[in-house]
């Protein structure tokens, strides 16, 4: 399962402060589905302007990024820019 890590505001918002979370799937986009079966409504706000770090790589838009079992994810604000 790969460890996924929240803000401490998304943890606080939606898994109870807790901020890592032990998460099965293939991609990107099965993660965020199985986070919202766990915290219902997480899903919607990880779609809004959030980028992904996969074992230390941003994506911006990583949702059909494949992951390996032992991957660490991060979930983090996207960098708006001008």
């Amino acid at each position: 399962m790969a460890k996924v890590v929240l803000t401490y505001s998304f943890a606080r918002q939606f898994a109870g402060g807790k901020t890592e979370h032990e998460v099965s799937g293939q991609s990107i986009r099965h993660l965020v589905r199985a986070l919202d079966e766990r915290f219902p409504g997480i899903g919607d706000r990880l779609n809004e302007d959030m980028a992904v770090a996969i074992d230390g790589v941003i994506h911006q838009n990583a949702f059909l990024e494949k992951i390996a079992p032992d991957s660490e994810v991060c979930f983090i604000p996207a960098l708006q820019g001008g």
